[in-house]
């Protein structure tokens, strides 16, 4: 194997070794994908202020995010389908986080179930609610995340409906894969992949098959996801969430100052900038954009974090310099995956923390709780237009 030194090696070997559909799933964005390409594009014009001849010694990453002690200012993001880019993928992510000292968040729409994952894990995890029809469902299912001992509940706002994803419809996305002669044809080509999965239980939804009304199985599992996500969502839902859970809430989704500001109002101890990777609203600005106009709104009312196109400590720094507390990693993580399974996020963990030091060393700083806009060249960051 060669060596791995970036996060971009991750992502070749990842596309090696993993089914073609779920590795599109994860790297891909909607119609033209022009959102997708801009979260992690955008970041290049920003630059930073070198510095020199500064005392580096005993330099520090550890943080907050939400109230939580971190060892770097990161969390794996809740990304559907985990469990499909490598057996037990949200298990294996949750237990390399872990052992890191940063937060791992499931999905919604994970492959292993929270009980799976707070049955290999010792310490709090974070659970990724999205709003379904189904509000019994939904009630239990926050029950659930409190019995696993989540800490806090990351609300996704931006799924009401789905955005087009030209290569799931391709591909015809679906867990497990569908027994086609083209996917089985492909499938032939991922020996390691296959030989993985014939060694796990875990091959659907497992917050979902068995806990909704109805669906017992994969075909009914289908027709109930089609039905379930809610165009009807509001911010009283968000409030009836907030009492319901009664824990930390991070609401997930936002991109408007106006709706930064509707969290506040809505009692939410932090919000995510995100557009859901480029996987939403085609033609949206890029997070790291839209995350300086959100920090102007909302001042320090509330903790801002943001997602979207990281893919280096270099990264994180900067979108800590525009104002986030902190950041989350959903593809980044998703490539070590795929590539080497537990392992392969610790890799990819460990290169982002090793990015983000010698970076912040580079600016002249020692500690990542004193990083601020002056470490940014002017003129080359985006600014809050209000």
């Amino acid at each position: 194997m060669a060596v791995i030194t970036c996060i971009e090696d991750l992502r070749i070997l990842a596309q090696r070794r993993v089914p073609r559909m779920f590795y599109d799933y994860a790297d891909a964005g909607s119609w033209t994908e022009s959102t997708y390409r801009a979260n992690s594009g955008d970041f290049a014009p920003i630059k930073f202020r070198q510095r020199v001849a500064v005392n580096l010694e005993n330099r520090s990453l550890a943080s907050t995010m939400t109230g939580q002690a971190v060892a770097m200012p990161v969390a794996l993001a809740p990304t559907g389908l985990t469990g499909m880019q490598h057996p037990d993928g949200e298990i294996l992510a949750a237990q390399a986080a872990e052992r890191f000292g940063v937060p791992f968040t499931l999905s919604t729409m994970s492959i292993c179930s929270i009980e799976d994952v707070a049955a290999h894990t010792t310490r709090p995890f974070w659970f990724q609610l999205y709003v379904m029809r189904d509000r019994d469902f939904i009630d239990r299912l926050i029950d659930r995340a409190k019995a696993a001992g989540c800490s806090a509940l990351v609300l996704t706002l931006d799924l009401q409906v789905l955005g087009q994803r030209h290569k799931d419809i391709r591909n015809g996305l679906s867990a497990p894969p569908k027994p086609t002669l083209a996917n089985l044809l492909h499938l032939a080509t991922r020996p390691r992949w296959c030989l993985g999965m014939l060694g796990t239980r875990r091959r659907s939804f497992g917050n979902i098959v068995g806990h909704a009304k109805s669906v017992s199985d994969l075909s009914s599992l289908s027709a109930w996801t089609s039905q379930q996500f809610d165009p009807g969502l509001s911010w009283k839902d968000v409030e009836w969430i907030k009492r319901r859970w009664g824990g930390k809430l991070i609401i997930k989704g936002i991109m408007d100052a106006e709706d930064a500001r509707l969290c506040v109002e809505a009692g939410a101890d932090a919000l995510i900038v995100s557009n859901h990777g480029g996987r939403q609203l085609d033609g949206a600005q890029s997070s790291i954009a839209a995350l300086p106009a959100i920090v102007e709104a909302v001042g320090k009312r509330i903790e801002v974090q943001m997602d979207g196109g990281i893919r280096s400590g270099q990264d994180v720094l900067k979108a800590l310099a525009l104002g986030a507390q902190g950041v989350h990693i959903g593809r980044a993580f998703l490539y070590g995956l795929g590539a080497m399974g537990g392992p392969g996020v610790s890799a990819c963990l460990d290169i982002i923390r090793n990015e983000l030091d010698l970076t912040m060393a580079f600016c002249g700083l020692r500690d990542v709780r004193q990083v601020e806009r002056d470490i940014l060249l002017p003129g080359s960051y985006p600014v809050a237009t209000l």
